[in-house]
């Protein structure tokens, strides 16, 4: 990558570490990028990715980059752009994630015309062995799910490993597949500059302390052959060492740090940092143009046969779209995207079964009942749209997402989303979430607009169906790092999707998304909604209650508010308001105390949850809530939700039934 030395001996000398209080990152985990000029030829870019000490877990994020870097460049993007990763042989044969990268490399969706795969086989693994680190001979076996060749190599013979590079470089070009290159070496240190091999791989070490470094041996084997003089290696070596020693008493004489690289090329336009620094936009569609939308969307071509419930289901939209019905969950989603990919931005969404959705609502692929080709309205729009691409993915978590965080750092201008199929299967993705999604910015000021819809809600599924476990999110949220966000309208989401593309400020945005709201009939917005204004982080009271008659609010998220307000119904309750909470995070004190602002009796303040006392978002709005009520005039506040559980949520429905209704008894108790 031709970093220069100085660079490098600066960050190993931590010169100015006032400079990175609470952030940065070790200088090993730096990415790096660079033109190299080949001789005789082009230049050449190259990119090293940021990555964390959690091996292989930066595979997706490179592999995702590299597709989205070949998109912008077009039809020739594969042979334009091309991922290699290097791995430990240890660490490919054990972490899964190289499998569900593997996996990925054939698949439409994610395909990049091969990846090369270069193993450093130093045969152990920090100071395990490899009879206790795999159960096959090979590192390499692994890759045998695929039909990509394996080349095995002996890494002390430079020549070797040159031409076998140039035979996996010939093969990718011909036959775009990956490729795997295994380096047979040694390490002749430990697994760091303290570290101490010979305690536990004595024999091991014993050899390698007579083994002549393999720079030697080349250079032996050049002088045998006439290739080069011993007088000319005799010389390199202190001429490498004295370029060194320059390099390092330049580092030590300059006050300058090094600084990441970023913001630049297509992130120009965008900017990170802190929420309030960056002005909200409009977010809404003239109602013309929405119904145009919506009747191109929910069109399909004469010759082409939908399942007789899919044209119901797209008759209704189309009804939606001109204002004749309210308009529900899939449509409102649906409108945010073909308005966005209209106005000629890129839309990507892929995830388990998100073509259809998971519960039957999105529909964004139509598969024809006699024939069985697939129909994708958002591709028919208009000929200077965008594109959408829409993608089931395969069963994997943190592959996948790991490839659309990649994705979205090299597309800033597009919307690039991935959905769980219930949002507690996020928990097989966590190292992308804890090591790239929330702290990427801080760790290496790298910006990310990536989507998370997480279906969430508490609706007698069962523990693994219920919560997105959103405390996970809000215990990640610093310095406006990530949104955490749980609407419940459809226009909401809309304008919530449109934002993401729309305002300048990239960040990634994790929404919990419904389940049982997608056909709830109070979960419907009218068209006007949608024709202007923008994503409101507070919903105030909507019904015509008499404000001097208000003495306690109830503030929730999500689902739960429409339980609380039925109930209401049910009670007659005027006395009591319902303020939502769309958006946790970045928290506003200002938009919480306005939506209370009409009420000039309040006296109580309740916080109300469908998820236990030690999950959902108790934990993160209590200290926040209870300094609003303190600046209200000392209110009282009080916590609404079930008992605390090591468990999200009963297997019973019917004990669902009972909680829930206790739940609700307890929120409207006195």
């Amino acid at each position: 990558l031709n970093k220069r030395p100085r660079e490098i001996f600066a960050e190993f000398e931590d010169l100015d570490p006032e400079s990175t209080f609470g952030s940065g990152d070790v200088k090993y985990h730096m990415g790096y990028s660079n033109d190299h000029v080949t001789r005789g030829g082009p230049t050449l870019h190259l990119s090293l990715a940021f990555n964390p000490s959690h091996l292989e877990a930066v595979d997706p994020v490179v592999v995702g980059r590299v597709r989205a870097k070949q998109r912008r460049r077009g039809a020739d993007g594969r042979s334009k752009v091309m991922g290699i990763l290097i791995h430990g042989d240890a660490a490919f044969a054990g972490q899964g994630l190289v499998a569900e990268v593997l996996n990925l490399s054939e698949i439409s969706g994610y395909r990049t015309g091969g990846t090369l795969h270069v193993i450093v086989n130093n045969q152990i693994g920090f100071t395990t062995s490899p009879i206790e680190g795999r159960s096959t001979p090979y590192a390499t076996d692994m890759a045998k799910l695929l039909y990509c060749p394996i080349f095995h190599v002996n890494g002390e013979d430079p020549e070797a490993v040159a031409h076998v590079v140039r035979l996996a470089m010939e093969y990718r070009a011909e036959f775009r597949t990956d490729v795997v290159i295994d380096m047979y070496c040694f390490r002749r240190y430990g697994h760091n500059e303290a570290d101490e091999p010979a305690f536990t791989q004595p024999l091991l070490y014993r050899r390698i302390e007579q083994k002549t470094p393999p720079y030697r041996v080349y250079a032996e084997s050049l002088v045998a052959r006439g290739v080069i003089s011993q007088a000319e290696v005799d010389s390199i070596v202190p001429a490498c060492y004295a370029r060194l020693e320059a390099e390092l008493a330049a580092a030590k004489n300059t006050s300058e740090r090094p600084v990441p690289e970023a913001h630049g090329g297509v992130w120009q336009l965008f900017s990170g940092g802190a929420d309030s620094k960056v002005p909200d936009v409009d977010t809404g569609v003239a109602r013309a143009l929405l119904t145009q939308i919506a009747e191109r969307v929910c069109t399909f071509p004469d010759s082409f046969h939908p399942h007789p419930k899919v044209a119901t289901l797209f008759r209704n939209r189309l009804a939606m779209g001109r204002g004749d019905k309210a308009i529900d969950w899939g449509m409102g989603e649906i409108l945010a995207y073909a308005s966005l990919v209209w106005d000629g931005h890129l839309v990507r969404l892929s995830g388990q079964d998100c073509c259809r959705g998971t519960f039957s609502h999105r529909h964004a692929t139509v598969n024809d009942v006699e024939t069985g080709v697939e129909y994708q309205p958002l591709n028919h729009l208009h000929a200077d749209q965008g594109y959408a691409r829409i993608y089931n993915s395969p069963l994997s978590e943190a592959g996948v997402l790991g490839f659309e965080f990649g994705f979205s750092l090299d597309y800033p201008d597009g919307l690039v989303l991935w959905e769980a199929q219930f949002g507690d299967f996020v928990n097989g993705a966590q190292v992308i979430i804890d090591q790239f999604i929330a702290s990427s910015e801080d760790k290496w000021k790298r910006l990310s607009g990536l989507v998370m819809m997480l279906p969430h809600g508490y609706e007698g599924q069962g523990p693994e169906h219920s919560s997105a476990r959103p405390e996970r999110f809000l215990q990640l949220c610093a310095e406006d790092n990530i949104q955490v966000a749980n609407p419940t309208t459809p226009a909401q989401m809309f304008h919530l999707l449109r934002r993401q593309v729309l305002r300048r400020w990239r960040k990634p945005l994790v929404v919990m998304t419904p389940k049982s709201l997608l056909r709830h009939p109070l979960a419907t917005s009218s068209l006007d909604e949608f024709t202007t204004g923008r994503f409101a982080r507070v919903l105030g009271e909507t019904e015509a209650l008499a404000p001097n008659k208000v003495t306690r609010v109830m503030l929730c998220s999500g689902k739960v508010y429409y339980d609380l307000v039925e109930e209401r119904r049910r009670l007659g309750d005027t006395k009591t308001a319902i303020v939502r909470l769309e958006q946790l995070y970045p928290w506003h004190d200002q938009q919480v105390a306005f939506a209370l602002s009409p009420f000039p009796k309040l006296r109580e303040l309740i916080w109300v949850q469908e998820e236990p006392q030690n999950m959902g978002a108790l934990g993160f709005v209590e200290p926040r809530l209870r300094r609003i009520a303190n600046t209200g005039g000392a209110r009282a506040l009080r916590m609404v939700s079930r008992h605390e559980s090591a468990s999200p949520a009963t297997g019973s429905h019917k004990a669902h039934v009972l909680e829930q209704k206790a739940l609700l008894a307890e929120a409207f108790r006195g």
